[in-house]
């Protein structure tokens, strides 16, 4: 059993020192507020849409840069309006959308080497473009979207600054934002040619590049087995490969399982409290910003748990546009278990054919 520790430390190991729920009501509230004004003026895909968006982006007051809790927020919520408009537009041609999840994948990789802050908001935007994939819509209603998406963002960083008495933060890094974007972007091309010269001389000095590969090849391959299975949730393949994939074979294979194991027993779960009690749309509204408030509370604790408590939010969440609890559930417990599956053969072959001159 010591020899199978590390393996399950994510699924076993509890730090409850860290838990904050304390303190995290302050982030449910704009997921309130959305839920809220989008049932009352009769839109619940718009509650929907907004309520997600608030929810992801309160995630990033847990994250970083330069020492502000603000401006992950900031960033996260222009990102993932960029891509929920661009994974909508994509999802139209497979092999358009293939290699804009390799190419998002390979940039969040990328990211590692910086702050985690970024690194984080390059992992949610790739995310954001799967889940929009399962969404084909023109171009308007994309665009639709994104600024719904955008809406929930500005309603949860707005809260959660006034909340928080950080409103005057707020202002410095709006007005500072600019010089952030103009900075990561000379940053990314840099980093972007070193590796094209290392891929040239084929060496891989640099650190994060083996891993930005893998990434790029893990989510090519899940994307497009995610398009042949025919089912909107299927985008789960990819995003689940995506967030169990670690540079270090024990970190994924950890990962993998606590993933596992929280998504299928929170969609089995929900799906039987669903099925029993049959809430109305009120009923589910409570439970998702419960549910989200709990993932909050939990993610620096045991990622099994949270992956549990976040599951039941998805699948509540997916209720309240009328989407069957107990299909939604099952889909995902079975396109967690693939993408995981994935993720870690990739990183069991990379192992076996491994060279000197890759760092592994």
């Amino acid at each position: 059993m010591p020899h199978a520790a590390p393996y399950l430390a994510d699924s076993l190991v509890f730090d409850w020192r860290k838990s904050s729920f304390r303190s995290d009501w302050i982030f449910s509230v704009a997921t309130a507020i959305c839920l809220g004004a989008g049932l009352a003026a009769g839109h619940p895909g718009a509650a929907l849409i907004a309520g997600s968006g608030a929810m992801t982006v309160g995630l990033g007051a847990k994250q970083s840069i330069d020492d502000s809790r603000l401006l992950p927020m900031i960033f996260v919520s222009l990102g993932m309006s960029l891509s929920t408009f661009f994974g909508m537009i994509a999802s139209h041609e497979s092999f358009v959308l293939v290699i804009l999840a390799a190419l998002w994948g390979f940039g969040y990789g990328m990211l590692s080497k910086r702050q985690a802050g970024y690194s984080w908001v390059g992992q949610q935007c790739v995310v954001t473009l799967l889940v929009a994939s399962a969404f084909p819509f023109s171009v308007k209603a994309a665009a639709v979207r994104s600024l719904l998406e955008l809406a929930g963002g500005a309603v949860q960083i707005i809260c959660s600054s006034l909340l928080l008495r950080i409103f005057g933060q707020l202002k410095s890094d709006l007005v500072a934002l600019g010089g952030y974007i103009r900075s990561e972007e000379t940053e990314m091309r840099a980093m972007l040619a070193e590796a094209f010269r290392s891929l040239g001389r084929g060496e891989m000095q640099d650190a994060a590049l083996p891993y930005s590969l893998r990434l790029a090849a893990t989510l090519g391959i899940c994307t497009e087995i995610y398009q042949r299975v025919h089912f909107s949730s299927g985008y789960w393949i990819p995003m689940t490969a995506l967030l169990v994939l670690k540079p270090g074979l024990v970190d994924t294979v950890s990962r993998a399982l606590a993933r596992t194991l929280g998504t299928i027993t929170g969609a089995v779960l929900v799906s039987l409290f669903i099925r029993q009690l049959q809430p109305g749309t009120v009923e589910i509204a409570f439970f998702i910003v419960l549910f989200a408030w709990l993932s909050y509370g939990m993610i620096n604790v045991n990622y099994g748990l949270f992956t549990l408590f976040l599951t039941a939010y998805v699948v509540f969440l997916l209720s309240l546009a009328n989407m069957p609890a107990n299909l939604t559930a099952e889909r995902r417990a079975f396109c967690t278990f693939l993408g995981g599956a994935i993720a870690l053969s990739v990183r069991l072959v990379v192992i076996h054919h491994r060279s000197g001159s890759w760092s592994q």
